[in-house]
């Protein structure tokens, strides 16, 4: 196994990184890429839970002005948090 495949497997291991910054508690995540899907860096994910990535609410329903809007945090942001929940 790759060194990018083990970090996209512990930051999907930490839950959805969303729904820990709402207070909803641990939730089984998937790994969201930040940037153009030609840029995939394995690097720069983030764990969403499915309705927080691919559903209605989630960064791909609404896209990604209204998730920033809806729940006040950033793509980054949300790397940031990710970063600290690995680290902290």
């Amino acid at each position: 196994m790759s060194r990018a495949s083990k970090h996209m497997g512990r930051v999907a291991e930490l839950g959805c990184i969303l729904c820990r910054s709402l207070d909803y508690g641990q939730t089984p995540a998937e790994v969201h890429h930040i940037g153009a899907t030609s840029d995939r860096n394995p690097y720069l994910v983030i764990p969403l839970c499915p309705e927080h990535h691919r559903g209605a609410t989630g960064f791909h329903g609404l896209g990604q002005r209204a998730f920033e809007r809806t729940y006040r945090e950033s793509e980054l942001s949300l790397l940031a948090k990710t970063i600290e929940a690995l680290h902290g």
